[in-house]
């Protein structure tokens, strides 16, 4: 019986395989693949033989064209190119405007309404970048809905889908800290309210809340922090994350339609060239259209000057946050935890656990019933709270009419000339300075009284100083219409007129609710 030769064994001669035809038929077909890849190629012999020689760009673009997708290139997959697409246009944008930026509260509005009236093509920038925002949020959205109903997260997804969701809320944090930059009455209102949301949590509510302004008060420091996440810390992760997205999802190879086996695909494939990538396009073209068009039909509004002081303001968030301003207009006093907190801790925790819930084989949406009936319930209650937010402004009259004056005060400021800061502004500014520099010192009670009623955004109802507002009575003087134990019960277990009206229960002590008294009394 013959000896089997094992592939090391000293008896294989190392050129043993030279005139094995299946060898030579291998490598001839090797040589004609590589000749392939290069036919028909522009300057192939010259410039671009030379660049690629160096770089290995050849090899660079077909890892990336050549990905086989399993039942071919579908409309459903253009999402995802669409919204990098939106991202890089954001960062390209986003940079001009920074050029002209300054992230102080003196001279943000200043600048961004040079920006807006006198740089050339400034205003089509900034709205190309604030539209932007808003589409990025739109395709995230329609591109994680895609991808849980055609259960593209199963198989060994996991990592892919956890990415996905980071993506998710650096996309919602780069909306949110852009929003207060141009330091309008819109952007410092709405940004106020929305940092406040922080301080109603126990324990650490509050040291949240002056983590992101720096400070117990909106000013220089909070669009300072902001500046800093919206132009570099977040762009930095989204790039991170953008890359680990792309490699995971290279790796574990597109999930293809609902058909397909999330563990052993079966369908045909296709390569991503150049049918996908013209669908991919496709969507990028129409980006273009339609930002474009918007950007210049239609450019960015500007408001005035950010001023705390205005007790008639209305703060508004933008559309993509409305649905949990109007939540939280449902939780008052102890529930507030249950509304901000605990809630939408446990929708978020599910949202990104759903991999490892949801762990079965089966894709089509409709074999999977509970899971994406819960999905469509929450998709579902978003959109009826945005709309319940816009119906209930406009069914309110006073609510209504302040919010068109608001719209009109910002129309009639992109209508004015461009006013730079002057010399006598500045020395104004240091003249009125000097002179608070002069003053006494204030009573301490009433700065601690100030602070605890700036802390807890109690201006966004009654108004700076406790003035009144269309939506809360005038409070300035209170502490002459009662005594500091009646107050404190007030607070801590507001009427069933207070409840009606949204007053929050607070859990003040006889110290707070004496500086309060102090502090509005002395804008009385």
């Amino acid at each position: 019986m013959a000896e089997p030769i094992e592939p090391d064994s000293p008896k294989v001669k190392p050129d043993s395989g030279k005139d094995d035809p299946i060898v030579n038929a291998a490598a001839g077909a090797a040589v004609r693949a590589d000749e392939a890849v290069h036919e028909g190629q522009p300057g192939r012999s010259g410039l671009w033989k030379w660049i690629d020689d160096r770089t290995g760009i050849d090899a660079l673009m077909h890892e990336a064209l050549d990905e086989p997708i399993p039942g071919g290139a579908r409309y459903a997959y253009i999402f995802g190119s669409g919204l990098l697409f939106v991202f890089l246009s954001q960062i390209i944008t986003g940079t001009f405007l920074a050029l002209y930026y300054v992230p102080s509260a003196d001279h943000a509005h200043t600048t961004v309404a040079y920006i807006t009236k006198e740089v050339a093509a400034g205003s089509f920038l900034r709205s190309l970048h604030v539209y932007g925002a808003s589409a990025m949020v739109i395709i995230a959205l329609l591109h994680i809905c895609q991808t849980f109903l055609y259960g593209s997260f199963k198989g060994r997804r996991e990592l892919l889908w956890l990415s996905g969701c980071v993506l998710l809320a650096l996309v919602l944090g780069m909306a949110f800290t852009g929003y207060l930059l141009p330091w309008d009455m819109k952007a410092y209102f709405a940004t106020a309210v929305g940092t406040n949301v922080p301080s109603e949590l126990p324990v650490f509510g509050n040291a949240i809340k002056e983590v992101l302004r720096g400070g117990p008060e909106l000013g220089t420091l909070t669009i300072s922090r902001f500046f800093v996440a919206h132009v570099f810390f977040i762009p930095g992760l989204m790039f991170l994350f953008i890359g680990a997205h792309l490699m995971l999802m290279r790796r574990a190879r597109p999930a293809g339609p609902v058909s397909e086996d999330p563990f052993n695909p079966k369908l045909p494939t296709e390569l991503f060239y150049p049918r996908q990538v013209i669908k991919d396009l496709t969507l990028c073209l129409l980006l273009i259209i339609v930002l474009g068009g918007l950007a210049y039909f239609y450019p960015a509004a500007l408001g005035p000057q950010a001023n705390p002081a205005d007790t008639q303001f209305l703060p508004r968030p933008e559309w993509y946050y409305r649905s949990l301003f109007q939540w939280l207009k449902y939780w008052r006093g102890n529930a507030v935890v249950i509304g901000i907190g605990v809630i939408p801790a446990i929708v978020a925790l599910l949202f990104v656990l759903i991999p490892f819930l949801d762990r079965k084989p089966e894709r089509r949406p409709w074999r999977r019933p509970m899971s994406v009936g819960i999905f469509a319930f929450i998709l579902i209650g978003i959109v009826v709270l945005e709309i319940q937010s816009y119906r209930d402004d406009a069914h309110d009259p006073a609510i209504a009419q302040q919010l068109a004056l608001q719209d009109k005060q910002a129309e009639d400021f992109m209508k004015e000339p461009f006013k730079p800061e002057t010399i006598g502004s500045v020395a104004e500014a240091g003249s009125n300075n000097a002179t608070a520099a002069a003053a006494p010192a204030p009573n301490p009670q009433v700065q601690q009284g100030q602070q605890i009623f700036t802390s807890h955004a109690c201006s966004a109802c009654h108004g700076e100083g406790g003035a009144g507002t269309p939506l809360a009575p005038k409070i300035s003087g209170i502490g002459q219409k009662y005594p500091p134990d009646k107050l404190l019960d007030l607070f801590n277990h507001p009427t069933a007129k207070m409840d009606a009206g949204r007053m929050p229960h607070f859990q003040f002590t006889m110290d707070d609710v004496k500086a309060i008294e102090t502090y509005l009394d002395a804008q009385h």
